[in-house]
C-alpha cells in the first residue's frame, strides 16, 4: 500500500475500514468458536471483497488483506513488529513516532497510526483480557502480551504528545545457559558456579540496568532448581516460564475503579510464606517487599531468587538497603545491613554495553559483615580490553582468583569445582607463599 499514489491511500483507508466494519457486523451474528475464529474472518473477508468486485493488483490486495486480519485478530500496525525476531522492544511514541530495537541499536520504524484513537483502541485490546483498565484517572498501566512480552502504556493529560507504548518483547525461543555461553554472556566455568550454587540452594540477587537481561538470566539459571522443589513465583505481569512440575505462579492485581482491592508483590510475599515453598521467586523487587524477601530468605525459605535495578554490586546492597526502609520499619541502619548479609550469599550483576551485548559483569559473594560495612568479594568479573573497528566491546570474563567463603556448602552438594573454574593457580600460590617467607 506504501507504493501506491497518495490519492489512492486515503480510498484503500476507507475501504479497509468498510471491509473490517462487514465482517465485525457478520460475526457479531454468529456463535464462533475462538478456534474457528481466524478462518471465519478470512472466509467473511474474501466474500465481501468478491461482492466488491474489486480488482486491486496482488501485492495491493495481500496487503489490504494482512492490515484487515492484524486490525481484528491481532494488534493493529503493531502485529508487523511483533511478529519480526529480530525485534526486541518495541516503542510507539504517539500516531507517527515509532521506534524499534534491533540488536541492542534504536531506530525509527516506517510504522505509523491512522489517529490517536486507533492506539487507545489497541491498548484496550490488550488490557482488558488482564482485567486491567487504563483511563484519564488512572492514566498508566503495566500488563503482558499472551507470549509473555511485557508492555507499558501511558495516555493523556499525563502522556502529552499522544497515548504512548512501549512492549519489550518476550522471545519466542527462551534463551538457556547455552545460548547465553555461545552469545558470550558469561563463561561455561560461571555457568557452572552458577549451577552449583543454584542446586545448593544459595540466596541469589541478579542486578543490572533497564534492558540488561535479568529476567531473561533468572529464567535461564532457574532452570538449575531441582524438580522436587516447590516453587512459588511472584511478578507484577508474569514473565517467568519455570519449566519444573511444582510451579504456582502469582501476580499482582491494580486496584479497582474505586481505588481499592489492589494486591501488591508485598502481599504476595507475605502470602507465599503460607503455601510451604521450598524456594520463592520474585521477579523484582522495587520497594517494601524487600523486607519481607530478606526475612523469607532468612527464616527457611533458601534458595530464593529475585532481581533489582542497580549499576553494580554494592549499589544493589544500597538499593535493599533504601527499598528495605520503604517497609515503613524503623530500623537501625546497622540491623538493616544485617539483615541483607546474613540473606544474600550471591550477586549477579548484568550491564547492557554500548554495542547492545549482554553481559554478566560481576559475580560477586556477600561474606558477611565487617563493623557496619557488607563484606562483598568478587568471584568473576568482566574486563573490558579495547573497542574494535565496528564498535564492539572486547573484553573478558576473568576469575578473580579467590574461591568463596560458601564453597563447602557446594562441596556437601557434590559440587567439588577445579581450581580452574575459579582461576586459582596452585604452584603461583606456593611460589608467593616461599617468598613471602
Amino acid at each position: 500500500m506504501t507504493d501506491t499514489p497518495a490519492s489512492h491511500e486515503k480510498e484503500l483507508a476507507r475501504l479497509k475500514s468498510y471491509l473490517i466494519g462487514m465482517i465485525l457486523s457478520e460475526m457479531e451474528n454468529k456463535s464462533i468458536l475462538p478456534e474457528n475464529r481466524r478462518q471465519a474472518v478470512i472466509d467473511s473477508m474474501l466474500q465481501n471483497y468478491q461482492t466488491l468486485n474489486l480488482k486491486l493488483p496482488q501485492p495491493v490486495r495481500d496487503q489490504l488483506f494482512k492490515e484487515i486480519m492484524d486490525d481484528i485478530l491481532g494488534y493493529g500496525p503493531l502485529q508487523s513488529l511483533l511478529d519480526n525476531p529480530d525485534i526486541s522492544e518495541i516503542m510507539v511514541n504517539g500516531k507517527d513516532n515509532v521506534f524499534v530495537e534491533k540488536q541492542g541499536i534504536l531506530t525509527k520504524s516506517d510504522v505509523t497510526f491512522e489517529s490517536d484513537e486507533q492506539i487507545l483502541h489497541i491498548i484496550d485490546r490488550i488490557i482488558l483480557p488482564l482485567g486491567r483498565r487504563v483511563d484519564t484517572d488512572s492514566p498508566t498501566v503495566d500488563a503482558r502480551l499472551p507470549d509473555g512480552s511485557r508492555v507499558n502504556a501511558v495516555i493523556p493529560p499525563v502522556a502529552i504528545d499522544g497515548p504512548s507504548i512501549t512492549i519489550r518483547k518476550f522471545g519466542k525461543n527462551r534463551l538457556e545457559m547455552p545460548q547465553l555461553i555461545e552469545k558470550g554472556s558469561l563463561t561455561q566455568n560461571m555457568a557452572a558456579f552458577i549451577e552449583a550454587c543454584v542446586v545448593s540452594k544459595l540466596n541469589i540477587i541478579v542486578s543490572g540496568g533497564t534492558g540488561s537481561g535479568k529476567t531473561t538470566l533468572l529464567n535461564a539459571i532457574s532452570k538449575y532448581i531441582p524438580e522436587g522443589n516447590r516453587i512459588v513465583t511472584i511478578e507484577d505481569s508474569a514473565e517467568l516460564k519455570l519449566q519444573q512440575p511444582h510451579v504456582v505462579r502469582m501476580e499482582t492485581k491494580p486496584p479497582n475503579v474505586e481505588g481499592k482491592h489492589a494486591v501488591s508483590i508485598r502481599d504476595l510475599v507475605r502470602n507465599a510464606l503460607r503455601m510451604r515453598p521450598d524456594r520463592i521467586v520474585v521477579g523484582e523487587v522495587r520497594s517494601g517487599e524487600c523486607l519481607d524477601m530478606l526475612q523469607a530468605m532468612n527464616t527457611g525459605h533458601d534458595g530464593s531468587m529475585t532481581t533489582l535495578h542497580a549499576n553494580n554490586p554494592r549499589d544493589a546492597i544500597s538499593r535493599m538497603e533504601t527499598m528495605t526502609l520503604m517497609a515503613g520499619m524503623e530500623l537501625p541502619l546497622r540491623v538493616v545491613r544485617e539483615q541483607i548479609a546474613s540473606a544474600i550469599d550471591l550477586i549477579i550483576q548484568l550491564s547492557r554495553l554500548k554495542d547492545g551485548s549482554r553481559r554478566v559483569a560481576f559475580i560477586t559473594e556477600v561474606s558477611g559483615m565487617e563493623g557496619d560495612t557488607v563484606v562483598m568479594t568478587d568471584i568473576f568479573k568482566f574486563e573490558q580490553t579495547g573497542i574494535d573497528a565496528d564498535g564492539k566491546i572486547l573484553g573478558e570474563l576473568k576469575p578473580s582468583g579467590i574461591r568463596p567463603l560458601f564453597t563447602p556448602r557446594l562441596e556437601a552438594n557434590g559440587f567439588k569445582l577445579g581450581p580452574e573454574v575459579f582461576g586459582v593457580n596452585y604452584a603461583n600460590m606456593i611460589r608467593e607463599q616461599q617468598r613471602s617467607r
